[in-house]
């Protein structure tokens, strides 16, 4: 159960200047260094352009549907891994809500039905790392009154598949795991808001 509406939105507000912490986001650590900005066009057909606003239906006031995300073929590309990330928590670093890797190199799309929230993956192909709800996926639940939040979806196209990495793999073990290995990214951004009704 979590804190009553009044509370968290009082705690919202005095926290609203406390958001991005995008120095910290997976695709800003070191291996990363040659590419400072995406690479990969992404787009999402279900919720638009990068920079939408994501329907109720995709956060966890709904059913936490994943966005599909599509991208071109990349001969390069033997691997991909998505993190989808939020800078905007009020908290030290960005909150991770998805981590998968081992999706094959040509896969040209990931998310829609194949990613449940709370449940077994489906005919998924692919493994999955550690979030902060020990979960598949997490959808989008800013703090309320807190302004509006960006989710950061990133794809990254590897050379190489990520071997030796535990079970469920930390965003910090990948990023030891990618070093040398990534050889172009993308990214799209939805947004999401909780405001007092």
């Amino acid at each position: 159960m979590g804190l009553p509406a009044f509370i968290e939105g009082t705690l919202g507000t005095l926290l609203s200047s406390q958001k991005g912490r995008d120095a910290k986001l997976f695709t800003n650590t070191p291996p990363f260094a040659s590419f400072p900005t995406p690479t990969i066009p992404i787009s999402s057909p279900d919720c638009g352009a990068s920079g939408s606003s994501m329907a109720k239906d995709y956060s966890q006031l709904g059913s936490e549907r994943f966005p599909l995300l599509q991208w071109p073929a990349n001969p390069e590309v033997k691997e991909w891994l998505v993190i989808v990330e939020d800078p905007d928590a009020p908290l030290p670093s960005p909150i991770v809500h998805g981590l998968y890797f081992g999706i094959p190199g040509e896969t040209r799309e990931f998310g829609g039905e194949k990613v449940v929230p709370n449940g077994e993956l489906k005919g998924a192909g692919f493994r999955v790392g550690k979030n902060r709800g020990g979960t598949v996926y997490i959808g989008p639940r800013p703090v309320l009154g807190h302004g509006v939040h960006r989710y950061m979806f990133d794809v990254v196209g590897l050379s190489e598949g990520l071997a030796g990495l535990s079970e469920f793999p930390t965003k910090e073990e990948c990023v030891k795991a990618v070093e040398g290995k990534v050889v172009g990214w993308g990214r799209w951004m939805g947004t999401f808001e909780r405001k007092w009704e």
